[in-house]
């Protein structure tokens, strides 16, 4: 627990008040009481970073904006990257304090299942059967052994399990696992429930309010991860004038710069490259301009420092427990 930082100032609120018009004042009782263990409230997030050549015009256009990154995230999977693309990845990562998080295995929407293909969605991204199941921990075991130490999932079994190795020591301790968007929780009880199966990060779908977030930190203090700008797949919103209150009520948060309007890039080759690394650049803008923003309504302070990684103490379900 943390004191509650001053309210940020709200957008145009001096500006209204000169021709009388009322401002909402923020209620103190909706701040998130929680912070990362680094005392932080705030990380950023660069997500679709989808090979070795975009990370590095990432990191470039990140030293040339002068935007902090603390964690990278890539959407194809591991599956989609050699061994030697991702030592690369983590040894860029690792040389700047980055974490790097790579998708895990096979998925619903990409496998022979016709379901995902319904105006249903049917399981969405979710490991249908063992063999994709066992895909998940396949890759997962190769990543950490090749130095990552962030995946990302997007099934309730397949954190489960990954959570039950790394606490038999199957993989790293200090291994995080991050929830995908496509299946992120949108209330506080689904979120609590995530957080005890393993997760270490939630990303949570971006058009939740700012109410919902309030309901979610009065149970978890689990962070959570949010596009500031949403890709079109994901919605499309653009909330970066909302920035400083979302940190206000979800932290601890990592800001995700995303990009809309964009075509999807998953899964990722050779064939997308140039709309690829086009897009990496501009997210990273994109960053630079949330940035701006909460340097501008007074809120810029409460960023963890870059090299942070490790969520803090969570609550989970006994780990020696059967499936």
């Amino acid at each position: 627990m943390t004191a509650l930082p001053a309210p940020p100032r709200r957008p145009g609120a001096a500006a209204l008040a000169r021709i009388g018009h009322p401002v909402p004042a923020p209620e103190p009782a909706d701040a998130s009481p929680h912070s990362f263990p680094d005392g932080g409230t705030w990380r950023t997030e660069i997500p679709s970073v989808e090979g070795p050549e975009a990370l590095a015009e990432v990191l470039k256009e990140s030293t040339r904006l002068d935007v902090p990154v603390h964690r990278i995230s890539q959407g194809s999977g591991v599956w989609m990257l050699t061994d030697a693309e991702i030592a690369e990845m983590a040894d860029a990562c690792a040389e700047r304090g980055v974490e790097l998080c790579l998708f895990t295995g096979p998925r619903g929407s990409w496998d022979i299942g016709a379901a995902t293909r319904t105006d249903s969605g049917g399981a969405g991204l979710r490991a249908r059967g063992h063999d994709a199941l066992a895909g998940c921990v396949e890759d997962a075991v190769r990543a950490t052994e090749l130095g990552v130490r962030c995946l990302l999932v997007a099934d309730e079994g397949v954190l489960w399990t990954l959570h039950r190795l790394r606490a038999a020591g199957a993989l790293p301790a200090d291994t995080t696992f991050k929830v995908s968007a496509l299946i992120g929780p949108v209330n506080p009880a689904s979120y609590a429930v995530y957080e005890r199966l393993g997760a270490d990060s939630l990303n949570v779908p971006s058009d939740l309010t700012l109410a919902h977030l309030t309901e979610i930190r009065r149970v978890s203090r689990a962070p959570m991860d949010l596009y500031v700008e949403a890709p079109d797949d994901l919605g499309g919103y653009v909330r970066m004038y909302e920035t400083a209150e979302l940190i206000r009520r979800g932290a601890p948060l990592y800001l995700k710069f995303g990009l809309s309007r964009s075509a999807g890039i998953y899964p990722y080759g050779a064939h997308l490259r140039e709309h690829t690394l086009a897009t990496a650049r501009e997210r990273v803008r994109r960053g630079r301009l949330v940035l701006d923003l909460l340097a501008r309504h007074g809120a810029a302070a409460g960023m963890s420092p870059l090299g942070s990684r490790l969520p803090g103490e969570l609550r989970r379900f006994p780990a020696t427990e059967g499936n």
